[in-house]
């Protein structure tokens, strides 16, 4: 894995979103209307089931999971996001900043009975070593709920550059939190997504290609028109062996 020091992808995109995406991602239909039920959509009974939430942003979901009596623990790589998420969640959760790409040695082995992982392995270039420390700090039959880019809509986006048979950086323009910003991520074939979920111990279990909802209709209509029949995200459902 990356040293502890090398800094994330996008992470100085999300300085200069954070603020806004935090103002604006509980209504934005693309996350409040489109991944977040989706990704929600596959979660277990979390009550009294401690959740680990990764690269949690602004703290939507861990606020979601503690309110449905979840005992959570979240992180991201970016300061800004983390002082968001401890504003929002007033000391209900533990939050901490962490880099995925560098091993969770503040994480016990089997100590979590979920890992949810929301649009963030994207910016994550090595996902053999993220899947392993996702399961050394599940317990037994614990399950991994992640939501993704879609790998076909991905790479369409992208056709004339890219290879789809590698993992490739590549990078969007948000003009949907503000001023234009550049967001790099990686883009990679499906073959790259299951597979190392696969040699890291997971048991796959369901792929959800969601579709956009009825008040992601109402928001906006040009973008479900073309949702509704091209795939943006992907969520995956995993459990542990």
């Amino acid at each position: 894995m990356a040293s502890q020091e090398s800094k994330p992808v996008a992470q100085d995109a999300y300085n200069d979103l954070a603020e806004s995406y935090a103002a604006l991602v509980d209504t934005k239909p693309h996350n409040a209307y489109y991944e977040r039920p989706a990704t929600l959509s596959l979660l277990p009974d979390v009550n009294n089931k401690r959740v680990l939430d990764v690269g949690c942003g602004p703290g939507v979901y861990a606020e979601w999971l503690v309110a449905h009596g979840a005992q959570v623990v979240a992180f991201d790589a970016n300061p800004k996001m983390v002082r968001l998420a401890r504003q929002r969640l007033g000391g209900k959760a533990q939050v901490v900043e962490a880099n995925l790409e560098s091993p969770l040695d503040f994480l016990e082995a089997a100590s979590f009975d979920v890992v949810v992982c929301p649009l963030v392995m994207d910016y994550v270039k090595d996902w053999e070593s993220a899947f392993r420390e996702f399961q050394r700090v599940l317990r037994a039959a614990g399950c991994l709920i992640f939501s993704m880019e879609h790998p076909y809509g991905k790479f369409y986006d992208h056709r004339e550059t890219c290879n789809y048979f590698a993992v490739e950086l590549v990078e969007y323009i948000w003009r949907g939190f503000g001023k234009p910003v550049g967001v790099p991520s990686y883009r990679r074939p499906l073959s790259e997504v299951i597979n190392p979920l696969l040699r890291a111990g997971f048991i796959l279990d369901h792929i959800l290609e969601p579709l956009p909802t009825e008040e992601f209709k109402a928001q906006d209509p040009k973008d479900y028109e073309e949702l509704i029949r091209s795939p943006g995200f992907m969520c995956v459902r995993a459990v542990k062996e």
